[in-house]
């Protein structure tokens, strides 16, 4: 199953496909005993994605075979035993993918050409992610965070490893020359090839960065390199070969100091809008300015989820469950237009938005 997301990865999955480009949405399960009714479930919604396929008929024979046999292979390759909170399938000609996702996502199939990623943008928002760099003499490793874990990326060339191995062991026992770790030339040199390769990065994927290292290699960062211009030092040692718990712990602290400066920086603007008359809450009004690209910042509490319908005219009324005309993930749909037409993004945990029912914006005019 797919945990890393990108904008790169976003812009290739909102990309048109061949019809039937399928979408599986269902929520899952992190413990026991709702745990226990997740396969049952994505059963159930991958034979409704199957019985849609068989009904549709704008699919080919040849074409709802090839997309039924991907869903078949990615149902394979969902792990529920690691499950999170949500996962979704994409299936179209030729592809499939697994997401899985640290948010709730409704129980949906849908039939386009395109896939429906408004989930997956509102997750990756949620996360507030970030990249960590964690640098040894002989492996430097970037990790992709977010959602109280980190995971390594395998990208951009990273993991970088490389011997340490004396390049020439005779003449350092003849003449002893032994250069100190971080000041040899190939130390240099590896240490600039990953600052080049974060940089890269950080042009497809820009996120705040940490960098993980014994402070003789963080320096010796800064001094070849540029990304440790913008970086949070993280001074810890023994992590060019740790595993993702040993990397989550040693940035935790500093990651969650930072979130706590950006809920007071949110809380802080919105009440500055006020004062302007720039502010909107709740989702009727939120998703009116998010829709006129009218919102310059977006808060939403980490569990706002709201079922809605239109009513006919220009706004969103609340509405039931099993309404045929509900909009069950309007508040993930309001998230993506507002990253669409450039505007921040910010959750923050519930009960801060008590006054704005949830989910409130900084207007631009």
């Amino acid at each position: 199953m797919e945990h890393v997301l990108s904008s790169a990865t976003l812009t290739e999955l909102r990309r048109p496909r061949p019809y039937p480009a399928v979408s599986v949405l269902t929520p899952t399960h992190r413990r026991e005993p709702d745990k226990a009714q997740d396969p049952v479930r994505l059963r159930n919604v991958l034979a409704e994605a199957k019985k849609q396929l068989e009904a549709d008929p704008a699919v080919t024979r040849e074409r709802r075979t090839d997309v039924a046999q991907q869903l078949e292979q990615a149902l394979a390759e969902v792990d529920l035993s690691h499950s999170e909170d949500g996962l979704v399938i994409f299936a179209a000609p030729g592809e499939h993918q697994v997401w899985s996702l640290p948010r709730t996502v409704p129980e949906r199939v849908v039939l386009s050409d395109t896939f429906l990623t408004r989930n997956l943008v509102a997750a990756q928002a949620a996360e507030s992610p970030f990249w960590v760099l964690t640098v040894s003499a002989d492996r430097i490793a970037l990790w992709s965070g977010g959602g109280e874990r980190v995971v390594e990326a395998h990208m951009a060339g990273f993991p970088l490893t490389r011997s340490l191995e004396p390049q020439d062991v005779e003449r350092e026992e003849r003449v002893g020359d032994v250069p100190s770790t971080f000041r040899d030339e190939e130390t240099r040199r590896f240490l600039r090839d990953a600052d080049t390769a974060l940089a890269g990065v950080l042009r497809s994927a820009p996120r705040p960065v940490y960098l993980a290292g014994e402070q003789a290699a963080l320096s010796l960062l800064d001094e070849v390199g540029t990304v440790a211009d913008d970086a949070v030092h993280v001074p810890h040692g023994g992590l060019g070969h740790a595993g993702p718990e040993a990397v989550w712990q040693a940035v935790r602290p500093l990651v969650t100091a930072e979130d706590l400066r950006n809920i007071d920086t949110v809380t802080t603007e919105l009440e500055s809008a006020k004062g302007r008359r720039a502010f909107a809450a709740g989702v009727d009004e939120v998703w009116q300015n998010a829709t006129a690209g009218r919102v310059g910042l977006l808060a939403v509490e980490e569990n706002y989820r709201v079922t809605v319908r239109d009513d006919g005219g220009d706004h969103l009324v609340p509405a039931d469950g099993d309404d045929l005309d509900a909009r069950h993930d309007i508040v993930d749909e309001i998230v993506e237009q507002c990253l669409d037409t450039g505007a921040q993004v910010r959750f923050v945990p519930d009960g801060t938005l008590a006054e704005a029912q949830g989910i409130a914006g900084v207007l631009r005019y």
